[in-house]
């Protein structure tokens, strides 16, 4: 089974888009890793979560410095905030901890939902399937490429 940047790279080919991945030689796996590879504000780091709900998962997409609002996403989500193990990350989304991100997801109890922190941002960055990548996109095709449901405010 193909896993991570990979699998992402894949799934951009079919739009085109597979070259304008980038690959760091440091690390990215974190809001400040990512931010420091790419020369960008925090905020703009697109990192995704990823929650249970049911049988399945929730992804949120949001700003680099947002914090998950407990009573904002229980209202919304119609259940508590509870982050999946790491496991759990790789058995829905396809993807290791550190490379997490909205595309190529192909575990049909996934949703993804972008918070409404990174609509103050043209263009953001969400990792590529792996712990060294990222993508620049607009949030238009952040929404579109990710198959995002709906925008979201669940974040404070």
């Amino acid at each position: 089974m193909i896993m991570g940047i990979e699998k992402v790279k894949a799934y951009f080919k079919q739009y085109e888009m597979e070259d304008q991945i980038m690959e760091f030689e440091t690390s990215s796996a974190t809001v400040a890793l990512a931010a420091e590879a790419i020369g960008c504000a925090a905020d703009k780091i697109a990192k995704t979560l990823a929650f249970k709900k049911d049988d399945g998962c929730v992804l949120v997409v949001a700003a680099g410095e947002a914090r998950v609002d407990n009573r904002k996403f229980k209202e919304t989500f119609m259940t508590k905030a509870k982050m999946l193990s790491p496991d759990e990350v790789l058995h829905f989304t396809g993807h290791e901890v550190g490379g997490v991100c909205p595309f190529a997801i192909e575990h049909e109890d996934v949703k993804v939902y972008i918070d409404v922190s990174l609509k103050a941002y043209e263009k953001v960055y969400p990792a590529c399937g792996s712990s060294d990548s990222a993508i620049e996109l607009t949030i238009d095709e952040l929404h579109t490429y990710g198959k995002a449901l709906e925008f979201v405010d669940v974040c404070k």
